[in-house]
């Protein structure tokens, strides 16, 4: 919360900063809805603070106050995200995905709340195959060191009975863009490699499936599937 000296020093009531925080937070809960929890550009939330007022120090002490106010009021805590490198080509030039200066950073909406009360009052269970395939395709590139082939993981996929030429999955809908969401979502980077044969895609694991909140979910998971195998293994 700022104090009124801070207030004062950038020139603005109170009554204008509760104002700019609650839009700023209607924005946030209102876009992770429609794109699917997709980033929000902090470019985006600066523009609606900006929009009527030019001091330069506004526009973090309304993001970080609507951020501390979605915690109290929602759960949610809002994340920002922000690569930590510029991916690049095995022939070291710029891959397609490099992010510019201006939209490196953004935010996802996370909830904070106990897993238990996030599933009954919260969670949409109309959405959770997307939970699903997303939680299989990022256990798939973890288990491929981080980083595998387009080819290699659609051919995992298959394995499961998802194509990538199946454009009316029953469940899914549209298989490739079942998988690009989770690029749009930021669980996965796609970036062309050029190699002998020309150029090729490779998904590697991007900065919310490199979270420990993610990662920790993903090892127990997979430390589950190896006990079992090795159970069923000592029975034959």
């Amino acid at each position: 919360m700022a104090t009124s000296d801070e207030l004062a020093q950038i020139d603005i009531s109170t009554e204008e900063k509760d104002k700019l925080v609650a839009e700023v937070m209607r924005y946030a809960l209102f876009k992770t809805h429609q794109n699917s929890g997709c980033p929000i550009k902090r470019e985006e939330l600066t523009q609606i603070i900006t929009k009527n007022y030019r001091q330069r120090a506004l526009p973090a002490l309304v993001i970080k106050e609507a951020g501390d106010r979605l915690a109290a009021t929602f759960g949610y805590e809002m994340r920002e995200l922000q690569r930590t490198r510029a991916t690049s080509t095995r022939s070291g030039r710029p891959s397609s995905q490099q992010p510019s200066n201006q939209d490196a950073k953004s935010y996802v909406l996370v909830s904070k709340l106990d897993p238990e009360v996030y599933s009954k009052y919260v969670e949409d269970t109309e959405r959770a195959h997307v939970s699903g395939f997303a939680f299989v395709v990022i256990s798939i590139v973890h288990v491929a060191g981080g980083k595998i082939s387009e080819e290699d993981l659609w051919r995992q996929l298959k394995r499961l009975g998802l194509n990538e030429t199946d454009e009316n999955h029953p469940v899914l809908g549209n298989n490739k863009q079942a998988l690009e969401l989770l690029v749009q979502q930021r669980y996965l980077l796609k970036e062309k490699i050029a190699g002998p044969e020309g150029h090729s895609m490779v998904y590697e694991l991007a900065e919310r499936a490199l979270d420990e909140s993610i990662s920790s979910k993903l090892k127990e998971y997979i430390s589950q599937v190896c006990k079992s195998i090795n159970h069923n293994l000592r029975k034959i």
